[in-house]
């Protein structure tokens, strides 16, 4: 594989974006959620027991065991994290030497601390892979803030490689599991005739991708397996192009998910996840920069790579072809499918590929590892060889020890394989565990609301005889109202209120702590439900009576004439989901009771340090604010931000260039600078030049990131291509 310098900065740059992003999202949340009268108090995580505070975070990995050490109760200590968290992404976001491994250490650990009080608003996947992709950037990162420089190391490739292997764990994974529920709508290539009214918030995209044809929704079902399982496997192919063609598939599939419903930050962190696929000289190619890259491989050898890419491919063709019985239905204008095996064929190609992949992966990793130790090898010096090696030598162990302990959580989709591990790595993997190092995946294993969408809705009243139904803003609810876009955002009220209706209401505790804090009129909890309280049917009074039933909801469909409906939904009244209550009610005192809802000690006074008081001034600033508009303002601010310093950079460097193309023949090279000082800096040797190609590159990686830069002056291109030349060959 090329070197990975660019896609590396992006990655980084990337992870910034979506670590602001999550931080952001369950902040504006965290009153309702985990405050002093929200729905699930995150106090009751933390017990007190008197142990000291090693012991204590090693139990329970969470910074906010030093809340009280601050003076904070734990509602504003989450707050105090989580904007903490939001500051240190936004400044990596904008500061290129604050992408760096001792700030990623910091934003893992905060977030960390926010999901072991999380209970089950925070239990998601794509929280466990938020962690996980943290925590490999750890690695990935220079240690910029330590060592004072960014300049490249020849191990990037080497951590970089387990992002890679991470994306393949994600996406074979997801695809398997599909297969292996033995769900018949993915069995039957029926699954997306019902996903797209069924997910938990469509976009509005999603009522146009329910209406297509039942044959043309089979062949994305079909398409979804070739990309989720087959395609993976070419992520460590040694041929390039079938790497970028993975990309690619890839990329498409993010995309169309986006586009069709609102799964918060999951799809773009899977996308910064692809980055991994890429090198410098296809971003170079993005970018409509030259490229100095020789190709000295014979035409001989280039026709080679060419037949082997075309077989791969026609291969993957014949075998959908073959796997999905395609056949051509002139009559109806369709494209007929089926799965054509069975589930114990595919058992048994599942047992066949599980090792074999993982020794795939072992071979590449392997690779990666013994080409960057040649690389250490060809350093000049005896120290810099020695230091280089020495950490060549930790990374390459904590990227070894990486891929080893997540063999765990990958080997559940087989159980034989899983079994065949070794003891030692299992043990590995429990001591590990409570800090989301490594997790298992798979999204989707069956798919729900065949029947039709199961929705909650909740009525509230003030005389137990006129009922007013309490609309969410993100959920299905009202039948006129079009779904929502909220991506990055995850309402996670809204979620749980998504899988509540898949089961009874037993099944769902927090769904009774809800209706107390509505009956309470709490306003927390009520912004939840509705960021602007006026439009919360009760804002001025709370209800005195509260109810739940469950109805089952379709998209409408366009009309005989083809012309659009007035309606989005349609719905049919299912059956009672909670009982009419009210406040001392004995249903309702029964259920706070068995589930622990009710504060069994007094709420710890409220503190008034300087930084409670600080804390409480951001609150009220952001509070009415829609969570979608101020992440998208704190995104698009520093977008923007970054691409005026990019311009800013950019016009220094003409500036530069310009000035150099008036100075005499017989003056300085480098812009006036006199012998002794271009003496001086060729004896400052390989170090200063690596500090100096990373300067020169600093605000133009920036407009990289942005994709906002198209070209360079060429003297600029062909000073930073050979600097980076001869940082290869060192």
């Amino acid at each position: 594989m090329g070197e990975v310098i660019l896609p590396r900065r992006i990655f980084l740059w990337c992870m910034a974006v979506i670590y602001l992003t999550a931080f952001v999202s369950l902040y504006v949340q965290i009153p309702g959620l985990y405050g002093n009268e929200g729905l699930l108090p995150a106090r009751w995580q933390l017990r007190y027991s008197g142990k000291p505070l090693g012991e204590q975070l090693l139990s329970s990995p969470t910074l906010l065991w030093l809340g009280p050490r601050l003076g904070l109760d734990t509602h504003t200590a989450m707050e105090l994290l989580c904007l903490v968290g939001a500051a240190l992404s936004l400044a990596a976001t904008l500061v290129e030497a604050l992408r760096d491994s001792v700030v990623f250490f910091c934003l893992w650990a905060l977030y960390l601390s926010m999901y072991k009080v999380g209970q089950v608003f925070l239990y998601f996947q794509w929280d466990n892979l938020l962690l996980e992709t943290g925590f490999l950037c750890i690695l990935v990162a220079p240690l910029t803030l330590i060592r004072g420089s960014r300049g490249v190391r020849e191990h990037d490739r080497v951590t970089f490689w387990l992002i890679r292997w991470l994306l393949f764990r994600l996406m074979f994974a997801s695809g398997v599991v599909k297969l292996t529920s033995r769900c018949p709508t993915w069995w039957g290539l029926t699954a997306l005739t019902y996903h797209y009214e069924t997910q938990c918030i469509p976009t509005p995209l999603a009522w146009f991708a329910h209406q297509f044809p039942v044959w043309w929704q089979k062949l994305s079902v079909m398409g979804t397996y070739i990309i989720e399982i087959a395609v993976p496997l070419l992520f460590f192919s040694p041929l390039r192009r079938l790497r970028l063609g993975s990309f690619y598939l890839q990329v498409l599939l993010q995309v169309l998910i986006i586009l069709t419903g609102n799964y918060n930050f999951f799809n773009l962190l899977t996308l910064t996840l692809c980055l991994s696929l890429l090198d410098d000289q296809h971003v170079r190619f993005w970018l409509r920069k030259a490229d100095n890259i020789s190709n000295n491989d014979s035409k001989l050898w280039s026709w080679l790579c060419y037949l082997v890419e075309l077989a791969v491919w026609a291969l993957m063709i014949f075998g959908t072809i073959v796997l999905f019985d395609l056949q051509l239905d002139p009559k109806k204008n369709a494209i007929s499918s089926r799965t054509a095996f069975t589930y114990h064929q595919f058992n048994q190609f599942l047992k066949t590929v599980t090792i074999p992949c993982i020794w795939i992966g072992v071979l590449s990793l392997t690779w990666e590892i013994v080409t960057s130790m040649f690389r250490f090898a060809c350093v000049s010096g005896f120290l810099r060889r020695f230091c280089g090696t020495v950490q060549w030598t930790l990374f390459a162990a904590a990227t070894a020890a990486m891929f080893t302990v997540s063999l765990v959580p990958f080997t559940y989709i087989e159980f034989d394989s899983h079994g065949r591990l070794w003891p030692g790595v299992r043990r590995a993997y429990e001591v590990t565990d409570r800090f989301q190092l490594v997790n298992s995946y798979g999204l989707f294993r069956r798919m729900t609301g065949v029947g039709g969408r199961p929705e909650v809705v909740i009525e509230g009243s003030n005389d137990g005889v006129s009922w007013t139904e309490i609309e969410f803003m993100y959920k299905p609810g009202n039948l006129s109202a079009p779904p929502p876009l909220v991506t990055p955002h995850q309402p996670r009220l809204d979620w749980q209120m998504w899988f509540a209706a898949l089961g009874t209401h037993t099944q769902a505790p927090w769904f009774t702590s809800l209706i107390y804090r509505l009956l309470q009129g709490k306003r927390d909890v009520i912004e939840l439900i509705q960021t602007d309280v006026s439009q919360y049917p009760f804002h001025q009074q709370p209800p005195a009576f509260l109810r739940a039933h469950r109805y089952r909801y379709w998209f409408t469909e366009p009309k005989a004439d083809g012309s659009y409906p007035e309606r989005w939904w349609r719905r049919v009244y299912d059956e009672e989901f909670y009982p009419t209550v009210h406040l001392g009610n004995a249903f309702l005192e029964n259920m706070l009771n068995q589930y622990g809802l009710k504060d069994k000690s007094p709420v710890r006074r409220m503190s008034n340090t300087t930084v409670a008081q600080a804390v409480r001034w951001v609150r009220s600033q952001v509070r009415g604010v829609p969570a979608p508009t101020l992440i998208w303002t704190l995104i698009a601010c520093s977008t923007i931000i970054c691409l005026l310093q990019g311009l800013q950079n950019r016009s220094r460097h003409k500036t530069v260039s310009s000035q150099s193309d008036h100075v005499p023949d017989g003056a300085s090279d480098l812009c006036g600078k006199s012998d002794e000082q271009q003496a001086a800096e060729e004896e400052e040797g390989e170090d200063d030049e690596d500090e100096g190609e990373e300067e020169g590159e600093d605000d133009e990686d920036e407009v990289d990131e942005g994709e906002a830069e198209e070209k360079e002056t060429v003297g600029d291109d062909e000073q930073d291509e050979e600097q980076e030349e001869e940082e290869i060959k060192r």
